[in-house]
Order: structure tokens, then sequence, then C-alpha cells
């Protein structure tokens, strides 16, 4: 398993389909939807086969060989 990369997103959650986009992890939503229709999509460790799953800061994402946590954007203040 390749070491995590850290995606930053700018909303407070992301749904999981829309995650392994952003993420380079797939690069069309059918390419999503099956990948994670097969059970091929963890999170947190997880099989995970909710394309609407929302993600949250510090969730992290496997597919395919390779890992990426999720990271809000802080909005400062």
């Amino acid at each position: 398993m390749s070491e995590a990369v850290v995606v930053i997103v700018r909303d407070e959650s992301i749904r999981l389909g829309q995650f392994l986009k952003l993420a380079d992890m797939v690069d069309t939503g059918a390419d999503a939807k099956g990948l994670i229709a097969q059970g091929l999509v963890r999170v947190n460790g997880d099989v995970e086969t909710r394309r609407g799953r929302q993600l949250l800061s510090g969730d992290v994402v496997e597919c395919a060989g390779r890992r990426a946590v999720v990271s809000m954007r802080s909005t400062g203040g």
C-alpha cells in the first residue's frame, strides 16, 4: 500500500464518489460507482458500498492500492 496523500476539500464534508475523483483515484463518477459497488473501496479500513457516504476530516480512503486522507481547509477567522 502506498503512503497516504492528504487531499484538501473546501467544505465540511464531501461524498465518497466526489472524493475519489478529487483525489485522482478515478477518472469519472461512473468509475467511482463501479469500484464502490464491487466493494473495492475502504473508508477507515472498512469496505464502503455507499457512493454518497459523507466523509469528514481525518477519514482515510483506500482504493486500488492508493490511500488518501480527507483534510478540510481552514476558513480562518
